[in-house]
């Protein structure tokens, strides 16, 4: 089997999930040097120790990495891109731990950023007074469906065939993606990070499901989430909300694809209903559901999730009612209040901001001095 040419550019995985396992796999099969970070001595020591990550499934090899570590300093030192592959609830931490250590040039790319995450990032560096010029943006969802096997072997079960990338300033998501494109020529532009963030399509499949499918969650018995969870009612109801999601975005002058156009760019998915559509989709022929109810379904979809989408919608008089009712819902069944912590107008740093200014900060990202 021939080998892949080296290829020059250096990516530090931050992350080393399902996701983060996937990404760095993927790219040292691909050539790419890359290293990874993980706050979990066992799992750097495992991947040190064995060179690399075996990947299974849709991709198949070895990925050698440079090296695993817990020293975020040396995992971003000489890195061109530094790739956040982890939980959006995890976002904030990532972004204080990082901002005294990247470097003029780099670019910080969102994988996935959830709803605003290139926005909590700029935020965050800026809180933490971080300089570096550093480009930053953000991917509507993760390329991978994965699941770690254990750790150092990661099954992937497929990739999207397309998937919508910006950064911030909206005018550099071509620069963005002259160097995203090496690995990942499927990925293409969308007018802004708002975009993107609005496009995040597991606040539409996971919080309301899972939150109908709670008998299910607790019954005791393997079942799989996407084919058995989302019957005809519950994905009628996620379709509701996905018609939410669209209205949010037209507040902001974005034309969103509705989640079945979506199913058919990224799987080559297609149905009548948002039910036959998941059903059809190969990739989650495997994915079982959740065993608790305090899965991230819930504790990060919907403060990450919807929670902001809720937010921008009140700017422009959104019907955002369904999404309110799962946030709240969901709260009532966990026995906590879910906006607490989450993502706010405020702590994407758009709070007092009009739609129009707003628009203007995605493109430039400058704020206007009041």
């Amino acid at each position: 089997m021939d080998q892949p040419k080296p290829k020059k550019t250096c990516w530090a995985v931050i992350g080393g999930g399902n996701g983060g396992h996937a990404t760095a796999g993927h790219l040292g099969i691909m050539g790419f040097p890359v290293r990874l970070y993980d706050i979990v001595e066992e799992t750097v020591d495992k991947l040190n120790e064995q060179g690399g990550i075996e990947v299974e499934g849709h991709v198949k090899g070895f990925g050698k990495l440079e090296f695993a570590t817990t020293d975020i300093k040396k995992a971003l030192d000489g890195a061109d891109i530094v790739m956040v592959v982890a939980p959006a609830i995890a976002h904030k931490a990532i972004a204080k731990t990082l901002a005294g250590s990247l470097s003029d040039g780099q670019i910080l790319f969102i994988h996935p950023g959830a709803t605003g995450g290139a926005l909590e990032f700029k935020k965050v560096l800026e809180d933490e007074g971080c300089r570096a010029d550093v480009l930053i943006g953000e991917a509507m969802s993760l390329i991978y469906a994965a699941r770690l096997a254990e750790t150092g072997r990661v099954r992937i079960l497929g990739m999207k065939g397309e998937l919508m990338v910006a950064a911030i300033p909206s005018n550099k998501t071509d620069s963005l993606l002259e160097k995203l494109n090496e690995a990942y020529p499927m990925m293409h532009p969308g007018k802004n990070v708002l975009q993107t963030s609005l496009e995040n399509l597991n606040a539409v499949v996971h919080p309301g499901p899972s939150i109908l499918n709670t008998s299910m969650i607790e019954s005791g018995r393997d079942w799989k989430y996407y084919w058995d969870g989302l019957t005809p009612t519950i994905g009628d109801f996620a379709e509701q909300i996905d018609r939410e999601r669209l209205s949010v975005g037209k507040i902001f002058g974005l034309g969103l694809k509705p989640i079945l156009e979506w199913y058919v760019l990224e799987y080559s998915a297609d149905g009548k209903t948002l039910t036959e559509a998941v059903r059809n989709t190969k990739a989650y022929g495997s994915i079982k559901g959740p065993e608790r109810v305090d899965t991230r379904f819930l504790l990060e979809d919907i403060p990450m999730g919807l929670l902001p989408m809720v937010e921008l919608g009140k700017l422009g008089g959104a019907d955002t009612e369904r999404m309110e009712a799962v946030i709240a819902m969901g709260g009532f069944l966990l026995g906590k209040d879910l906006k607490i912590g989450g993502r706010n107008l405020e702590r994407l740093g758009l709070d007092g901001m009009s739609v129009e200014e707003i628009n203007l900060y995605l493109e430039t990202g400058k704020k206007q001095k009041a």
